[in-house]
């Protein structure tokens, strides 16, 4: 690879960012991809060498090799971040990253349209620590701090929101939680740094399920913390502490993944709007929950502070009976019913928000679907959503 000129780098976009951040074919004989570091025990090779410890840059497998080194790094580019570290998937990076910030007797502040699994952590893990939790209005923006206590340590977004895809005003809550010390964590997941950057809009730590996007073949699971300068110690010391870190395959898998993330995306993000625009014009769809469609409640906000859209979004049907909502689904041949996204793959499935929401309600009387639009062709997609409705009129 030719060495850039100086200053070269910085004014990169990040689609060719995202080719050239964390490699160096100088070091590895020339190859363009660093290879899978397999290894536990790393060797120092003197006394005073191991009693340093620390100044060799591989100590032990769990602290991580070259190949967890080169991911970091581009991820970190990515996201704007001082530092990212890596774990073993997305819900591991998002329990690592607040564990980093509470002891026993601290408030957290969480998104009620948060990740389910984030919301049990809460409830479960969290509670039993001594930490207590308060779910909060997505759409609070800068009515966050009539919210925050003295003993608030995290603040927790996840925009647009799992499922319901609220969109949150990141930067007002981020200047409210930081008046008042508070850390301010998001996940970012649905963008990637690709699309959105938190820690530019005052956001101290970015996560992300790189097991979606990032790895992006529904083969691997990943997860990577983003922190900024003043958190990223705090995040590494967690980190070694919980003993949390990726295997060796996956990360490679992460590096590989991440140099198409944006042609994948791009493409993710047209198909995705096409058929949730398709979907519009169903007599069977009571709304789209899409924030780049104009109607969104959220496009204002999304269109201020993205720069683009995946393709995860939700449909709220008009009502109908579960046997009619069986021989949709049930039938169809493109999308499968999975509990993940972000790979090559379409999925759908289906979700009521009314079992968990408690700082919100849910009101929609159809059933919800959430949909991930993958790299199939959408005529053969909608096609297939056809098929699925008129299985599902029959049914009724």
């Amino acid at each position: 690879m030719t060495t850039p000129k100086k200053g070269a780098a910085e004014t990169r976009h990040p689609e060719t960012a995202i080719l050239h951040d964390g490699r160096d074919p100088a070091r590895q004989h020339g190859f363009v991809n660093p290879p899978a570091y397999r290894g536990s025990t790393v060797l120092f090779p003197t006394l005073d060498a191991l009693e340093a410890y620390d100044e060799q840059p591989f100590r032990y497998g769990r602290h991580g090799t070259p190949t967890t080194a080169a991911l970091e790094d581009a991820i970190a580019k990515l996201e704007g971040g001082a530092r990212t570290l890596l774990t073993a998937s997305g819900y591991q990076a998002v329990t690592t990253a607040i564990l980093a910030f509470v002891k026993a007797g601290d408030h957290v502040l969480m998104v009620d349209s948060v990740y389910q699994p984030t919301r049990k952590f809460c409830d479960t893990i969290l509670a039993r620590l001594g930490v207590t939790t308060t779910y909060y209005d997505p759409l609070v923006g800068a009515g966050i701090a009539d919210l925050i206590r003295d003993e608030t340590r995290v603040v927790f977004l996840e925009s647009p929101g799992s499922l319901t895809f609220e969109m949150q005003d990141v930067g007002a809550i981020a200047k409210a939680a930081r008046a008042r010390d508070a850390a301010v964590l998001m996940d970012n997941t649905w963008a990637t740094g690709l699309y959105f950057r938190p820690i530019e809009h005052g956001v101290d730590v970015s996560i992300n399920a790189c097991t979606k996007y990032i790895v992006g073949h529904a083969d691997a699971m990943l997860g990577a913390i983003s922190a900024n300068a003043r958190t990223a110690r705090l995040v590494e010391e967690a980190r070694a502490t919980l003993g949390a870190c990726p295997g060796s395959e996956e990360t490679y898998l992460g590096l590989r993944g991440l140099r198409t993330l944006a042609v994948r995306l791009e493409r993710h993000q047209r198909s995705g709007l096409e058929v949730a625009r398709w979907l519009a014009a169903r007599p069977e769809v009571e709304r789209v929950l899409h924030p780049a469609l104009p109607g969104d409640p959220g496009h204002a906000l999304w269109k201020a502070q993205y720069g683009g859209a995946s393709g995860l979004f939700s449909i709220i049907l008009k009502p109908t009976p579960r046997k009619a909502l069986a021989a949709m689904l049930d039938g169809l041949t493109l999308f499968g019913m999975g509990y993940s996204w972000g790979g090559f793959e379409s999925l759908i499935v289906p979700f009521n928000p009314t079992r968990y929401r408690t700082a919100t309600e849910w009101t929609a009387e159809g059933p919800a679907l959430r949909l991930h639009i993958g790299l199939d062709d959408v005529r053969d997609l909608t096609a297939d959503l056809a098929a699925g409705f008129e299985r599902l009129n029959a049914a009724r």
